[in-house]
């Protein structure tokens, strides 16, 4: 298979615009934020609201893709690249964003204690984002009826959950690849027949069908348009957790415009272009070497080689909303995460040692009725 792309280094020496995320209200001057419900910019002092604008530079072209080759030799244009000011949280490695006003804070992401770097992080803008659907009360909901359902998780923990402090909400960052793929392969394909065979089992002589393949040479070609390949670009969660927030609705993405971000973070990301290309080719692969079998036919499938061309490559640098919650709950860190734009909710599943206990002593006691009425009747 092809090459992995050189290492990227995401900080051309050029310096590029810096985005502002605050947008004063026009009545009083308080920061407008984004209500997920409205689908407007609110001010919750005094109430005013206004509609989110689509301001395009003469440069932008809604949701074009950006030539990968272009972002690994640093050509980006300038306009492709903004500068933030960022803090990486001592904990987790969380790449967080901060309005210039903020100074200090907690982590979203582990309810870390963190103090705001006085330098900024330069790197490939946002070309989308799915705004928030949900709003915090929303979230909040889902993610206690998620732990409702749990069997054996503390109680306290899901009433300190719904009393506790509001959840975050962050946009996390994802690469998305686009690529075409050629495929030369070489393999076997089997055939399934049977024979009768006789066979002895317990002294007596039996005919019975024996599964036998016959193999024969096959090879060809295959190819395959690849759109949207999604790659984490957070180190900030475990990927079983975001992994279990898909599906995401990609096909109505918006075009990137920071007043979405308005009254939300966002997390800068950690994962480099060409890094997550080494994961989307893994996915690549994953569906040629299906395709491959789909290919060869028969009843059984052996693949011996694959070699393939990947062209055309693009990415989007896009931001997917997240409802995040960290609680430390008797010396332990609970983290939940819900999607912020279906409510499907995961996190760490807490145990109730006490719960688990009276359950074992239950069923402990129902076996042993069970076993006395049994002995009874015999």
């Amino acid at each position: 298979m092809s090459d992995t792309p050189p290492p990227f280094d995401s900080a051309p020496p050029e310096t590029g615009p810096k985005e502002e995320h605050r947008f004063p209200c026009d009545q009083c001057g308080a920061d407008y934020r984004f209500d997920p419900e409205r689908n407007m910019l609110i001010c919750d002092f005094c109430g005013s609201t206004r509609e989110v604008i689509e301001q395009r530079s003469p440069w932008e072209g809604g949701l074009k893709e950006l030539d990968f080759r272009a972002a690994i030799d640093n050509l980006l244009p300038l306009q492709e690249m903004e500068e933030t000011r960022v803090t990486t949280c001592p904990n987790c490695a969380a790449q967080l964003e901060f309005d210039p006003a903020v100074h200090a804070t907690e982590c979203p992401f582990c309810a870390t204690p963190v103090v705001a770097d006085t330098g900024t992080h330069r790197h490939i803008k946002p070309r989308g984002l799915l705004p928030f659907a949900l709003d915090e009360a929303a979230a909040r909901d889902a993610m206690t009826k998620w732990l409702g359902k749990l069997w054996f998780a503390p109680g306290g923990l899901q009433d300190y959950a719904r009393k506790g402090r509001k959840m975050s909400g962050i946009y996390v960052p994802y690469w998305t690849y686009d690529a075409n793929t050629a495929s030369r392969y070489s393999g076997e394909r089997g055939t399934v027949y049977y024979v009768t065979e006789t066979v002895v089992r317990d002294g007596k002589r039996q005919q019975v069908q024996v599964q036998k393949i016959r193999w024969s040479p096959a090879s060809g070609h295959v190819s395959r348009f690849f759109d949207d390949v999604l790659v984490l670009a957070s180190r900030a969660l475990p990927k079983r957790f975001t992994d279990a927030l898909e599906p995401w609705d990609l096909a109505v993405l918006e075009p990137y415009r920071p007043e979405f971000l308005a009254g939300f973070r966002a997390e800068g990301y950690q994962v480099d272009l060409d890094e997550g290309f080494v994961e989307a080719r893994a996915h690549m692969d994953r569906q040629i070497e299906r395709d491959v079998k789909f290919d060869i036919g028969g009843d059984r499938q052996r693949i011996h080689r694959i070699d393939t061309n990947v062209s055309d490559v693009t990415f989007k640098h896009i931001l997917l909303p997240v409802w995040l919650a960290a609680y430390k709950y008797r010396g332990k860190t609970y983290r939940f995460v819900v999607n912020g734009r279906t409510g499907r909710v995961q996190g760490e599943r807490p145990w109730s040692a006490w719960k688990i206990a009276v359950a074992v002593i239950l069923g402990l006691i129902v076996a042993a009725g069970v076993g006395y009425v049994f002995a009874q009747n015999q």
